[in-house]
């Protein structure tokens, strides 16, 4: 590869990680990358089941859970050499504690939002998201994209600008839930950890309050733990259903560009705003729907300049 950087060099640079993976490698990322969304898209479905218990409990339960089958799956692997050097790794364990704190408060603000009856905003929320790692992956990592690419993103921005507009009112939770998320993603990408293993430590950093948390609730009675046995199993099935999509998304991570894993992320959405109209019945006005077509258009242009650039990168690659 030459120092200059060509249209060639830079289809290259977009379609593959730091590390330069080989077509098995991206294609298993953007695998891991689909399943992870559509895990989460349906979630949707399975977070209302939890009540009476309110978002605060569920979200410490979830956190609480999550580390216990993470520590499980460490033990049974042996799987402890790495802690030794973490605690001298002060970048890394930085980014891991951003990381905690990142995907911790999307935890909470998500369960708060489906459970609210906001599934539709939340959708818009994940609409977003791709626009904020597109932003990041451009600023921070140096990833690059295509005409098209930067086409299917003013599509896009520009249906969540109208989206918007049409609810007459900020969406903040739309925003928080977008900003949080792309943020994790970057944070986790950085620190560059095996999934298991930054898994273990971002829900450790948040079990100590966690915990403090669900103490009181059980000292004053308004835990809805170990109670009825319905309600404590589901409680305790929020780790594996938290880390089952997790470890997808972490395992992509690291090998897919955050600007795909940011277009991949419409399958959350999607999932959840056909769940929310149709499942739940909320409403969209017929302006919102337009909207929605255009960001539409714009994920689909996206995966589609992408493939191309994927192919022809993967032709130079072949012939240097």
């Amino acid at each position: 590869m030459t120092a200059n950087r060509t249209g060639t060099t830079d289809l290259i640079e977009s379609s593959a990680d730091s590390t330069g993976p080989d077509r098995r490698r991206r294609g298993g990322g953007v695998l891991a990358g689909t399943a992870a969304y559509a895990l989460w898209g349906l979630l949707t479905l399975y977070w209302p089941l939890l009540e009476p218990a309110q978002p605060l409990e569920i979200l410490a339960h979830r956190i609480v859970w999550s580390l216990a089958l993470v520590l499980v799956v460490l033990a049974v692997r042996r799987d402890w050499q790495w802690l030794r050097t973490l605690g001298r790794d002060l970048r890394r364990l930085g980014l891991l504690l951003a990381a905690g704190c990142f995907v911790g408060v999307n935890w909470g603000l998500y369960i708060w939002a489906i459970n609210s009856g906001h599934v539709i905003e939340t959708a818009l929320g994940y609409y977003i998201n791709p626009l904020f790692s597109a932003m990041l992956g451009l600023l921070v990592v140096r990833e690059r994209l295509t005409p098209a690419q930067w086409v299917a993103i003013g599509l896009s921005a520009a249906g969540v600008l109208w989206l918007a507009i049409d609810s007459q009112r900020p969406p903040w939770i739309a925003l928080g839930l977008a900003a949080t998320f792309a943020c994790y993603g970057l944070a986790r990408k950085k620190a560059d950890m095996p999934t298991w293993q930054g898994l273990a430590v971002e829900t450790a950093l948040l079990t100590v309050p966690a915990v403090g948390y669900l103490i009181v609730l059980a000292a004053t009675g308004e835990g809805h733990f170990g109670g009825d046995t319905v309600d404590s199993l589901l409680l305790v099935s929020t780790g594996l259903a938290t880390a089952a999509p997790l470890l997808l998304f972490g395992f992509a991570t690291v090998r897919t560009p955050l600007t795909v894993m940011g277009m991949l992320q419409y399958l959350l959405p999607t999932i959840q705003f056909l769940i929310g109209l149709f499942g739940l019945h909320e409403t969209i006005t017929p302006a919102g729907l337009g909207a929605y077509c255009l960001v539409w258009a714009g994920a689909i242009i996206f995966l589609v300049a992408y493939g191309a650039a994927n192919r022809r990168a993967d032709r130079a690659l072949e012939n240097m």
